[in-house]
């Protein structure tokens, strides 16, 4: 019998041309317009005195969908619209267990969703697609086409689906499903990225040819060092990122200290943590991919971290 596990191709993407660009920073900031008008819909209807949901859901999603289907199409809103319910639903269940004394995983009140940003500062360009409206084909040229509203189809002369070029290799090239294609910009890099949750069977999921072991220093200046036993070594320097994390930091400071009396923030402020946190998960996630590829390579199926008292199966 097949088993069919979840996992997730993370790639960039880029335009093919400037007009591409520049429609695909439209589609991306109406999405993120949109999630802003039904989140404070849903944030003037929340009561958090009683602790239930109140009205939340009775927000006008309906009239939404229509304003702002004619830029995103309306499988793309409908599924903006979808994933801030997802994120309302979460907080409430987060909420559930904060007042409840039994659970003790949530510590700190849970906040309602937030925004995207606003217009005069910019938005956060970020948007999802149905898992209907997008193809992806991998290759020597693998490519990536999204479904685009009427609107921009006609504002730029364009076929309404507009085609993105895919740098890298997936990790799953081979899949049963695709699920809801994440995409945004990433401001750390300047570059638009995606996120494709697959379905896998058990069949076509890779696993290393041996069964070599690897330990991991984890350290500051020195992020990750790694040792295994076939005999290579591997050094993760972490100055430069530490480095730019600190500068961001006295940054954010002297911006606070410029702040009136009362005022603990602004939406620069704001914006410089976003951006430190984005760039260190990014650093991470980046530093982890690449371990693991090479990790595969050595035929690694066991990591040891710190005092080689936890395991990470890497399989």
């Amino acid at each position: 019998m097949s088993v069919v596990v979840k996992r997730t191709n993370t790639f960039a993407v880029r335009p093919l041309s400037e007009t591409g660009e520049q429609l695909l920073r439209n589609l991306l900031d109406a999405s993120a317009a949109l999630w802003n008008e039904v989140n404070y819909q849903r944030l003037m209807r929340y009561n958090d005195e009683d602790g239930f949901e109140g009205d939340v859901w009775d927000a006008d999603t309906g009239r939404l969908e229509g304003r702002y289907k004619g830029v995103l199409g309306a499988s793309t809103a409908q599924q903006v619209i979808r994933k801030n319910s997802e994120a309302w639903r979460g907080f409430f269940r987060l909420k559930d267990q904060y007042h409840d004394e039994s659970n003790t995983s949530v510590t700190e009140h849970p906040e309602p969703p937030g925004f995207r940003g606003n217009e005069d500062d910019g938005r956060q360009l970020k948007t999802v697609i149905r898992n209907t409206s997008y193809t992806v084909e991998w290759g020597d040229r693998s490519r990536l086409e999204i479904l685009v509203g009427s609107e921009l189809k006609d504002r730029y002369d364009h076929t309404g689906r507009l085609r993105l070029e895919i740098t890298g290799n997936p990790n799953w090239p081979e899949y049963e499903k695709q699920g809801r294609l994440d995409l945004w910009y990433d401001e750390t890099d300047s570059t638009f990225r995606a996120s494709q949750p697959v379905t896998v069977s058990d069949e076509t999921r890779d696993t290393p040819l041996a069964d070599e072991k690897a330990a991991l220093d984890i350290g500051a200046n020195n992020l990750v060092a790694c040792t295994t036993t076939t005999g290579e070594q591997y050094l993760y320097e972490g100055r430069e990122l530490f480095h730019r994390f600190r500068e961001t930091t006295r940054e954010i400071a002297r911006l606070q200290s410029k702040l009136r009396e009362g005022r603990y923030s602004s939406e620069r402020i704001r914006r410089l943590y976003r951006r430190r946190t984005r760039r260190r998960d990014h650093a991470q996630e980046a530093l982890c991919r690449d371990l693991i590829e090479r990790l595969y390579a050595e035929g690694v199926d066991t990591v040891y971290i710190g005092g080689l008292t936890d395991v990470l199966e890497t399989h």
